[in-house]
């Protein structure tokens, strides 16, 4: 079923409420203060039933000028507006600037509503309808009905419910399969129940019972009960006006201008890129940099605005902004928003939201305006690429990437198959939670890992490669998991851009290669290990045997990571061959006699006590032995 919200825009005592008291039967001004100065302060609400059986949700704002922030609270969320104008008076200030901020937020349903026509004579009111359709010439409202009507005779109203009720077919369905959205227009306590928060559903549905989470301050909490025209439901919809009472939340968490919706699928921000329309009533040009007032779905932030792509707007201009917020906004891309100016405070423009989430902008980087006018035309396949690309050096999932496009797409798993086919981007880890990243994110740490390992391989020819761990944190940091690395690096090597040896990366066309010199050098180290057994030469003897110290360095390494030689303790090696075997001997001595003393294994290996002592607390720390009072047992 199609759910519709009407809304009243027009100038202070044209008698919008007085409209709505005679359309409804039912008072929208409810404090004590409007029923005494007379005047709508704070915005009111109620339902109309139609002649066709449908109810629509009427918002009733208020047409003072001190009080536009609270229109514009309402006005976010109507299809349909009813333009009142009362008929002693014609179009004045507020009647225009309402009708800028319905423009600005892509309200195009309406109708016009003349009132008070008891108060006039007839010559009057045809001037009066003259001069109103002058002024909505050329405008969504140029060609729509005009009522004249009298809430006091009740005069013309059976005509205007008429247009209102056939109005309402053809006015768009909201969303109702997207993610649930409810800006908060009113929060409130109700004895017995606790927190109750209202607003108009923009979005998606909410059941009893579902969890839900509030933005910006992220609380979870529940859905305790719904309220929809003051009557219990247990679902609301996109398009219906409703009450719902949140579980274990206070009222002070909560502000008008929150966001209730489904968890963890929105993402606060004190950036936000837009287009914007400049007005062309504004009165002077928008400087960058300036303060203004934001007024997006039911929030009121003051920002500034950095202008991206010009030295300054003129009025009646479009230009490519960033706002920077003082204090966090809950939006989704394409969202429609005003400004006004800080003070005095008066509508100067508004338009959509581009990057509900973004980073910080240069001015005149045209790369980036470019990247905003890719994410407008609104190209699913090329946003996704373009959001994956920025993301990609976070490692995101299906969840963090629909964040940051801001909407639900049932397709994306679809979309994601065809970026990887064309291989714009890569999945790592495509079993459980796969992260996705840009090919030019990938090619770029690829690059920069060839190029340390080629610098790395020129100044140690004789190593097989850097350690993994000193080439995650160089080339990917300290901050990307274990598990992700761990899939780039077996990316990397199906890819043959590198080559593994244990723990050693190195590139896939690199081999050690001796020299002449260096293999002399490397067959004298391993012929004076043969020839002491386990009694093994000390370092400093063979380097000083061997004369050319920088060469010896690097042929003695070469021998330890390529496992001809074993480092059993400080300063202390062993060839492979002499460590297997004293090993061998450890294990089978023990088997056999139960345990193994010292002294025995020094008489086994026929080697000092020194170099029994180093073996046996090497063999205790890789668990092979444990020590027993003054023996070892396996362990």
């Amino acid at each position: 079923m199609k759910h519709i919200i009407i809304g009243t825009a027009g100038h202070i005592d044209h008698g919008k409420t007085t409209l709505i008291r005679a359309l409804t039967g039912r008072e929208t001004d409810t404090l004590k203060e409007e029923k005494e100065r007379g005047i709508s302060i704070n915005l009111g609400f109620t339902f109309f039933d139609l002649p066709s059986g449908k109810r629509a949700g009427i918002i009733d704002v208020p047409g003072h000028e001190k009080f536009i922030k609270n229109m514009l609270a309402g006005v976010s969320g109507i299809d349909l507006v009813l333009m009142v104008i009362a008929a002693d008076e014609g179009v004045m200030p507020q009647t225009r600037e309402h009708f800028e901020i319905l423009q600005l937020l892509n309200v195009n349903k309406g109708i016009i509503v003349i009132t008070k026509i008891d108060l006039v004579d007839k010559d009057w009111l045809e001037m009066v309808v003259e001069d109103v359709k002058n002024e909505f010439k050329g405008t969504f409202l140029e060609d729509v009905p005009i009522h004249k009507v009298s809430s006091k005779t009740k005069e013309g109203l059976d005509s205007l419910i008429e247009d209102i009720d056939r109005l309402t077919d053809v006015v768009p369905a909201r969303d109702t399969v997207g993610h649930f959205r409810l800006p908060v227009d009113r929060v409130f306590s109700v004895s017995g129940f606790g927190t109750v928060v209202t607003g108009t559903i923009i979005s998606g549905k909410i059941k009893e019972g579902e969890n839900v989470q509030i933005y910006p301050l992220k609380i979870k909490s529940k859905v305790r009960g719904i309220q929809v025209h003051g009557q219990q439901v247990r679902e609301a919809e996109a398009g219906e006006r409703c009450a719902i009472n949140v579980a274990n939340v206070k009222t002070s968490d909560i502000d008008r201008g929150d966001v209730v919706s489904v968890e963890n699928f929105m993402e606060p921000s004190l950036m936000v890129d837009c287009k914007l329309y400049y007005l062309k009533s504004a009165s002077r040009p928008l400087e960058n940099r300036q303060r203004v007032r934001l007024y997006h779905g039911t929030s009121e932030i003051i920002c500034r605005v950095v202008i991206l792509d010009r030295e300054k707007v003129n009025p009646g201009e479009e230009a490519y902004v960033q706002l920077r917020l003082e204090k966090q906004l809950t939006s989704q891309r394409n969202d429609r928003f005003v400004i006004r100016s800080y003070s005095p405070m008066y509508t100067i423009g508004g338009g959509t939201i581009i990057e509900p989430v973004a980073r910080k902008a240069k001015r005149f980087n045209m790369d980036y305006v470019e990247e905003l006018k890719l994410k407008e035309s609104g190209k699913t396949e090329s946003i996704l690429e373009n959001t994956i690309k920025n993301l990609s050096s976070t490692y995101p999932g299906k969840e963090e990437i629909l964040k940051a496009i801001g909407k639900k797409d049932d397709n994306i798993q679809e979309e994601l198959k065809k970026l990887m086919e064309n291989e714009s981007i890569a999945v790592l880890n495509k079993g459980d939670k796969p992260v996705y990243i840009h090919r030019d994110f990938l090619d770029k740490k690829v690059e920069m890992l060839q190029g340390i390992l080629k610098d790395f391989h020129s100044k140690n020819p004789l190593k097989r490669g850097m350690s993994k761990e000193e080439i995650k944190n160089r080339v990917f940091g300290n901050k990307i998991k274990q598990k992700i690395y761990d899939y780039i690096i077996e990316l990397l090597k199906g890819r043959n851009e590198i080559k593994l040896y244990g723990n050693f990366i190195s590139l896939e066309n690199f081999k050690v290669e001796y020299t002449p010199a260096q293999n002399k050098i490397r067959e004298n180290i391993l012929f004076q290990f043969n020839k002491s057994g386990f009694i093994p030469p000390k370092y400093l003897e063979l380097e000083a045997g061997c004369g050319d110290k920088r060469n010896f360095e690097m042929v003695f390494e070469s021998l330890v990571e390529d496992g001809d030689i074993v480092k059993v303790g400080e300063n202390c090696w062993f060839l492979s061959k002499d460590y297997e075997l004293a090993k061998n001997v450890v294990i089978n001595f023990i088997k056999t006699r139960g345990s193994m003393s010292l002294a025995q294994l020094r008489d086994e290996l026929n080697t000092s006590r020194k170099y029994a002592t180093i073996l046996m607390e090497h063999f205790d720390g890789i668990k092979l032995t444990k020590r027993v009072d003054d023996e070892r047992i396996l362990y």
